[in-house]
């Protein structure tokens, strides 16, 4: 298939030693398998990575909740008083995709219309509403429809003071087929990273619903690491800004950045992982 540009990573020598890095660091946590006796220690690394991964993915889109009460509520599915119960409903729906995308995992399924539709689907659960701004700019609420491509067009202020507006939504549909047959095509030919963050840029881009675009990207760029055996990359709040100003630099067309900063989550997220096994290795 003819790849379009915004499909298109610059090869580069940085972009190279990058990929040779983060498998250095996969064969560093493979070596640690299988490791029976341990197994208890891979199933608290887990779960940790699946706290830390709904509370910083939340959080960016503007969740309240703190990573403890985030893991308070996943293990005793108990509400905190004074915060906002939509903050436990997407925590709750988090938690619920991520289990959804194990499965696809586990039975190697391809990417489809079906799962983007479904995970976000899943993200919107119970969401009555979605915030929206009106014609004339104000602040407004807009019936929410989970697993439904947008009807209306959307618009986002970039850090620059310019408004961006994101794919039509007549053309949604042309271009969820075209991510997905991409993804299907490259997936067993380029590095993972590349695919992952190639395709998490492009959903945002699209931005096809009207809500859970990003949360639904970040899903998206993950089930492609977790098909290779890679840990999660765990996009963290605290690094919202740089992760908005990569996105924006693939706008205009350089998608290099935003494969770096992909890279960069996902080496955290494995040093971590590396640093608890090698402590319970030696003990």
């Amino acid at each position: 298939m003819e790849e379009r540009e915004s499909y298109a990573v610059k090869p580069s020598e940085r972009i190279t030693q990058l990929l040779l890095n983060i498998d250095g660091l996969k064969e560093q946590l493979d070596s640690f398998r299988p490791l029976k006796e341990k197994e208890h220690i891979w199933q608290a690394i887990q779960e940790k990575l699946r706290s830390e991964w709904i509370y910083h993915s939340n959080a960016i889109e503007g969740s309240t909740l703190t990573l403890g009460e985030t893991i308070f509520f996943l293990q005793y599915g108990l509400t905190i008083e004074g915060k906002p119960f939509k903050d436990f409903l997407d925590t709750r729906n988090h938690a619920e995709a991520i289990e959804l995308l194990y499965e696809y995992v586990a039975e190697a399924r391809p990417i489809s219309e079906g799962f983007i539709k479904e995970m976000n689907a899943l993200l919107l659960s119970g969401v009555t509403y979605t915030k929206a701004i009106d014609q004339f700019g104000n602040p407004t609420k807009k019936p929410a429809t989970p697993g439904q491509y947008k009807q209306l067009p959307n618009t986002v202020l970039r850090t620059d003071g310019t408004i961006h507006e994101y794919i039509y939504p007549l053309q949604v549909p042309a271009e969820i087929e075209y991510l997905c047959k991409w993804v299907n095509s490259n997936i067993n030919n380029l590095h993972p990273i590349i695919t992952s963050a190639v395709a998490h840029y492009n959903m945002v881009r699209i931005h096809p619903f009207d809500d859970g675009n990003g949360r639904g990207a970040r899903i998206l760029m993950n089930v492609i690491l977790l098909k290779h055996k890679y840990p999660p990359a765990i996009i963290k709040v605290e690094n919202r800004r740089k992760y908005i100003e990569a996105i924006e630099q693939g706008d205009k067309g350089n998608l290099n950045p935003f494969v770096e900063f992909v890279y960069q989550s996902l080496v955290d997220t494995a040093t971590n992982m590396l640093n608890v096994l090698e402590k319970n290795g030696k003990n």
